[in-house]
């Protein structure tokens, strides 16, 4: 007969196996809540420092966000390691999907990476008004992947951050005025030393027009048609359609008033030489 079953040692190894796995569990689990605990604390500190270096609120979110998922799978890691679990191959896992992910998502990769340096550069700021990646308009938000800007003719436009950043960008807010360039052709038969100096004594009227630097008036091209005049006054960013449009009257008005003869197309200058 074959021997009797030893129930007894059977339960004691039972019952150790359950209290190591038992006691495994409760120790993952309070490694898991400890651990949270210390990314929370590690996060928040990381987050009030920048505060306090008054980092731009999108990069600190930005940056806290990264470090929070970096800690969180390496504390994955170490309890399935406290287990037993072969952590090396779970790694080169991780590193795999992170090399596939990357490569399916590279626009994406790069229009963060693009986002993070135009907020540490800082080349424009909400409110600003901008030309960048082929678009014209006012800064609404630097987003994770796109900017937000609001056209002239209020169209809301989401660029991505990769096309403004590696393209040139031009930030009409930066300094405190702008030029206005605005084109006026006389007539041939017209002084323009007359036309000259009949804009230069009306432009410093036009309300919002800066007195330094004071407006230029000058002679820019001789084409068959007649005198062309570069009409350039300055003003502050809030105030350029303004000064823009009130320009571009003053001249016409101007002229009128001093009886200028309306120029001549340069269709029909050069008609009578092309039919001789």
């Amino acid at each position: 007969m074959s021997e009797g079953i030893d129930w007894n040692a059977l339960l004691d190894g039972a019952l150790a196996l359950t209290m190591k796995v038992g006691l495994q569990v409760l120790a993952a689990f309070a490694f898991w809540i400890i651990g949270r605990q210390l990314i929370h604390f590690s996060t928040n500190l990381v987050s009030r420092t920048m505060d306090r270096q008054k980092v731009e609120p999108t990069l600190t979110r930005y940056l806290v966000s990264s470090l929070a998922v970096a800690l969180n799978v390496v504390l994955v890691v170490a309890i399935l390691g406290y287990f037993g679990v072969e952590t090396t191959s779970f790694a080169a896992l991780i590193a795999a999907a992170g090399v596939a992910i990357g490569m399916a998502w590279s626009g994406l990769l790069g229009n963060f990476a693009s986002g993070a340096f135009l907020l540490i550069l800082r080349p424009f700021k909400v409110g600003d008004f901008i030309e960048g990646g082929g678009i014209v308009g006012t800064v609404k938000e630097i987003g994770l992947f796109v900017t937000t800007i609001d056209t002239p003719d209020n169209v809301r436009t989401f660029v991505g951050n990769n096309k403004l950043f590696s393209d040139t960008i031009k930030n009409f807010s930066a300094n405190a005025y702008r030029r206005v360039d605005l084109l006026a052709q006389l007539d041939a038969t017209v002084d323009h030393r007359i036309a000259i100096r009949l804009l230069q004594d009306r432009l410093g009227k036009i309300p919002n027009v800066l007195a330094e630097p004071a407006p230029d008036v000058e002679l820019l091209d001789a084409t068959l048609a007649g005198p062309v005049l570069a009409v350039r006054p300055y003003c502050n960013n809030a105030h350029y359609w303004q000064v823009y449009f009130d320009t571009n009257r003053l001249i016409r008005e101007t002229f009128g008033e001093a009886g200028f003869p309306a120029p001549a197309s340069r269709a029909r200058i050069e008609s009578p030489v092309a039919h001789a």
